[in-house]
């Protein structure tokens, strides 16, 4: 870093929400030309002052000062924050599905002509946008609609976006939660690159080992609070140092081993033979193509794979035939087949599925918490085809506390939550209808160590008491970790099966490349 000079102070930033302090004296400095990587677990407050810091939070909702460039910012609203430079990149991306790559990017910041401000030039518009787009590294034509490209690619349009606001400080807040290991690499690239041209940026990510890679300067918060601000200059920061400053202490091993006695059954709780599904929109497509798998009692089987791969659909539509069409297999519980052609035929077979959305499929975020805990099993807190509110709340208040879930109340919407107690409490309310087989999909994304600790304590448990797991993941260290036996689908097929001690990244990895119909390339 050639130069020193500080871009950002915030001083003694507190924010409360009611009764609730969010944040108490927080202090941030970020350099000139640097990665700046603000880390802690799910409430610790990185979002929250990142808010305060872009005006969402407006000037006088808080306490403290922000100096920007040496000049101190009163922000009323996250134009007021642009104007400076500051731009913040949300998780949830703001992207419009149905306008173009050209249309999103300068949405409330339009190009006119110069004889009327009102009118939109679109000629130097989409000229424009294709020069962002080739500078962030990216080739597609800046007519095409968002709907029509991944997320990996939606995720360099925001930057793009970003960068022609004027931006001299962009801030991301989990950049690569959704995307895999290739495009996340791309990425971090991407940022490594604007840092060398002299663009700051403020990161927030549960991925350590992203911010070991990329990150100059590593400030950790905990409840609320500044911990300690760590020098990553030279990149060597370990994991086990940053998740230290995280949760307060060292945490030895991040996979809980299972008790000694535990023993996985001969049983086969669930056995898929020859699964095919459709694309629903071009049903010559096949999405997955004579998948079988088998799932003992009492065992944890890992679905590695790239993402498309076919993992997410296998498990929706077996659920349910909740995707897909020309859906066809035979699906065998308990050692009986069963026809799963809708959600509540695969809820009474036994089966549940954990969606990768939490917030867009898996929960009603502006319902309780009690009610989203028991929505997947009414009937056992109903009588009489009538919901009983106080066994309602009863039972909450006992999945809360079995889950150890963080709030002030089961009454209070699930939407207030922090993204590990949200997904908590979607386990819960898969928990409460009793399954034998819970298909977790990505389980642990955008969850902190913490939290992911809890959850893996959690099927643990659950594999202890007789049940079966099914865990898609993307992070191969998570499959490895926490798998009895791994399956590792490409293409829409099973191209691998190998046990946990024979299993590691490079074999797994192995098994896709060498099973590709195209080329394929990954940056480990």
């Amino acid at each position: 870093m050639t130069d020193q000079k500080i871009l950002l102070k915030m001083k003694n930033i507190t924010k409360r929400f009611g009764k609730v302090t969010a944040l108490k004296d927080v202090n941030l400095e970020v350099k000139v030309g640097e990665v700046h990587a603000l880390v802690g677990e799910n409430g610790a407050g990185k979002s929250t002052l990142m808010n305060v810091l872009s005006g969402i939070y407006p000037y006088g909702s808080y306490e403290g000062e922000i100096i920007f460039d040496e000049e101190i910012c009163k922000f009323n609203q996250i134009h007021d924050s642009e104007e400076k430079g500051i731009v913040i990149i949300h998780q949830e991306l703001a992207l419009v599905p149905y306008l173009s790559i050209a249309e999103n990017m300068f949405l409330g910041n339009e190009r006119t002509t110069s004889m009327s401000k009102g009118v939109v030039d679109w000629p130097r518009t989409f000229q424009r946008a294709k020069e962002l787009l080739e500078l962030v590294g990216l080739d597609e034509d800046p007519h095409t609609l968002i709907k029509d490209i991944g997320v990996g690619k939606q995720q360099l349009v925001e930057i793009a976006k970003a960068i022609s606001k004027n931006c001299r400080l962009l801030i991301l807040d989990e950049p690569t939660a959704s995307l895999n290991e290739s495009d996340s690499q791309k990425l971090l690239d991407l940022l490594a690159k604007f840092r060398d041209e002299g663009l700051t940026s403020i990161i927030i990510s549960h991925k350590l080992n992203e911010i070991s890679y990329i990150a100059n300067s590593i400030t950790v918060v905990r409840d609320g609070s500044t911990i300690e601000t760590l020098d990553n200059s030279d990149h060597n920061v370990s994991e086990d140092r940053i998740i230290a400053g995280m949760v307060g202490r060292a945490l030895t091993d991040r996979f809980p081993k299972r008790k000694p006695e535990h023993k996985i059954s001969d049983e086969i709780l669930l056995e898929v033979n020859n699964w095919n599904v459709s694309h629903p929109l071009n049903p010559a497509r096949k999405v997955n193509d004579n998948v079988s798998i088998k799932i003992h009692r009492g065992e944890v089987v890992g679905f590695a794979g790239l993402m498309g791969a076919g993992r997410t659909e296998f498990a929706k539509s077996l659920f349910g035939h909740s995707y897909g069409v020309n859906i066809h297999g035979e699906v065998k519980i308990n050692g009986q087949v069963v026809h799963l052609n809708k959600v509540q035929d695969a809820i009474k077979a036994g089966l549940a599925y954990v969606t990768e959305d939490r917030k867009g499929d898996g929960l009603v975020l502006e319902n309780p918490i009690s009610t989203n805990m028991t929505l997947a099993n009414l009937e056992g807190v109903s009588s009489k085809q009538i919901i009983d509110k106080d066994l309602e709340i009863k039972t909450a208040k006992e999945l809360k506390q079995d889950l150890n879930v963080k709030c002030a109340s089961v009454l209070q919407n699930v939407s207030n939550l922090s993204g590990g107690n949200q997904q908590k409490v979607l386990l819960a309310k898969w928990i409460f209808a009793h399954p034998d087989v819970l298909i977790l999909d990505e389980p642990t994304r955008g969850i902190d160590v913490g939290a992911k600790y809890e959850i893996y304590c959690l099927i643990n448990k659950l594999v202890e008491a007789g049940k079966a797991v099914l865990m898609i993941s993307s992070e191969l260290p998570e499959v490895l970790g926490m798998s009895d036996r791994i399956y590792v689908m490409n293409e829409g097929k099973i191209v691998a099966e190998m046990p946990r001690a024979e299993a590691s990244q490079e074999s797994i990895m192995g098994a896709i490349l060498r099973t590709s119909g195209k080329k394929k390339t990954l940056e480990q």
